[in-house]
Parts: structure tokens; sequence; C-alpha cells
């Protein structure tokens, strides 16, 4: 299963400062880090550094080091992630991150799964219930802030084709903000907006027995709300991205760049109201991702270069 790992390999992760121990390292400065990772670990009391700490979870503890903990993190927040993008290209030791999957998977904190992307042979890493569990047992408390949330398993697996690549552009939209000076605080994936949604929906049948569940939100409701989400409300439907990242810009403002990943099955009208919609889109071909950009939202104006970048 993890046929890249070699024991005899003793590579080692450089302390680096910046990170040192739980005990001296803010929130707001791992949040300022080069590393898109760091920010999933902003919000949780788990090791920063190279050197391993005892983690309490809620029914026994665990050894781990900081790297250890970004890659537990960054799989909770997008759910399933191909193996291959968390071996983080500036890292200088590839090794050492699959040695931390092992571990990992070792621990029961997370499991993988082979997998095929349009030909190309993958593996897929989720977490268990075990290690989303950990993940909770580690919030800190951010006087009400929204905190990023972590998901177990795979629950759609007809999507794990489109799913697979939300990382992927992730990552690939970190790298405008941060050449824009922003700051990523957390990623919101489309069904947590959804939820949101459905509890706004439902909010009036809550504690009413003779209530049949159905919504009695009118279209200027629904319209509000979407404003106030800032999300697009065309033709009387609401649209969600993919991924939104919330982030704040140069000047510290709170800003959001939300995400579509467009694969061949967008057809249709479903394929012009994701285009209508404004997102930053980038189109899966394959088992490649391009960028295609959207200028149609925020007054922002397309990039051409997207349309030529790709990613394995």
């Amino acid at each position: 299963m993890w046929r890249d790992f070699d024991p005899r390999e003793d590579h080692r992760e450089r302390s680096d400062p910046s990170r040192g121990s739980r005990a001296d390292v803010r929130a707001d400065e791992q949040a300022a880090s080069n590393d898109p990772r760091d920010v999933f670990t902003r919000d949780l009391d788990l090791p920063r550094g190279s050197a391993r700490e005892q983690v309490r979870g809620a029914s026994r503890s665990y050894e781990l080091q900081g790297s250890e903990a970004r890659a537990l993190a960054t799989v909770g927040a997008f759910r399933v992630v191909p193996e291959v993008a968390l071996r983080y290209r500036d890292d200088p030791v590839q090794g050492g991150r699959m040695r931390e999957l092992k571990r990992l998977h070792d621990l029961g904190l997370v499991r993988s799964m082979p997998y095929v992307v349009e030909r190309t042979r993958t593996r897929l890493v989720t977490l268990t219930d075990q290690g989303r569990a950990l993940l909770e047992h580690a919030r800190r408390d951010r006087d009400g802030e929204p905190t990023q949330a972590f998901y177990a398993g795979v629950v759609k697996p007809r999507e794990l084709a489109h799913d697979v690549r939300l990382y992927g552009a992730y990552l690939r939209s970190v790298e405008r903000l941060d050449a824009r000076g922003g700051r990523v605080r957390r990623v919101v994936l489309e069904e947590e907006l959804k939820r949101e949604y459905q509890r706004f929906l439902q909010e009036s049948n809550r504690g009413r027995r003779e209530s049949r569940g159905q919504p009695n939100r009118g279209s200027e409701e629904i319209e509000q709300w979407a404003r106030e989400h800032q999300l697009p409300f065309i033709d009387g439907h609401l649209q969600f991205p993919d991924v939104r990242i919330e982030y704040d810009d140069r000047d510290g403002r709170r800003a959001v760049e939300d995400v579509e990943v467009t694969t061949p099955h967008y057809r249709g009208a479903h394929a012009a109201a994701k285009a209508r919609a404004g997102f930053s889109r980038y189109r899966a071909t394959g088992a490649r991702l391009g960028g295609a950009r959207s200028g149609k939202r925020g007054g922002r104006g397309p990039n051409p270069r997207l349309a030529e970048e790709m990613l394995q």
C-alpha cells in the first residue's frame, strides 16, 4: 500500500523558528506563513515544529510533529486529497511526506484508497472518524469567529473525480492571493454553505410539530440572504462555489475568493449558470487542472495566463 516508504531513509524536517512548539507560536503568525497548509491548524492546539509532542484526543493520546498535524488538518479540510498532492512542491524532502502519511495511517488517523482519475492511477487520502475526532478535540476557542470545518470519509463516491481536484484548485488560487498580499483564514466547502442555507430555509419550522419540513421563504428573502453571504442569485436560483476561500486582503479587510472546478460533464444551463456566477473557474481535463478565470464578479478582469497553467 505504501510502496514509496523506505524505513531506511532518515530525512528529517528542519526546525523552523517561525513555528516552534505549541506553547510559543501564535495562531496569527502561523496564518501568515507562506505554506498554504498552515492555515488549517491555525485554530488547533497541535504541534508546530519538528519535535514530536503528545497530543490528547477524546479517547487516547498520540505523538505528532508539526508536519503530521498539517497533513492531517489539510486532508480534513478538503475531505479527500490525492496522496501526491500532499507532497508540497517546496518541501526539500519528498520522502518525508510519505513517512508522515504512513505514520498517520498506522495511528488510524487517515486511510487511503486506490483510485483512477481519467485513466491516471493515484491514491486518495481521507480522515478516519478517529482522525476527525482528534482535530475537533484540539480546537481552540476563537471568541465566536468561524473556524475551519473538518470532514471524514467519502460520502459521494460518484463525485470523487471532481472532488479530488479541489485541493489543487485551492493551491492555485492561494498563489494569486499571496501575490496580492492576501492572507487566508479558512476554506468553506460547498456542502457547508448549503447546510447553512438549509438552516435558513428551515428556521421557521424548528420546534413546530405540525411542520412538514417545507421551507416558506420567499424569493426576496432568499435573494437578501444571498447578498448577505456574497453568493450570486441567478434566474431565481442560488449558485454555490465548490470552495470558498475566506481571506484578509492587503489592507486587512475580509474578502472571499469563490472557486469552481469544471469538468466535461458541465453542460447546458448548468454550465451557463456557473459561468455567469463569476467564480474563479478551473477546467479539469484528464488528470490535469487548467485555470480559466471569470472576470464578471467583483470587477476583476480575466487573467489570460491562467488558461495556460496546468497542475498535475
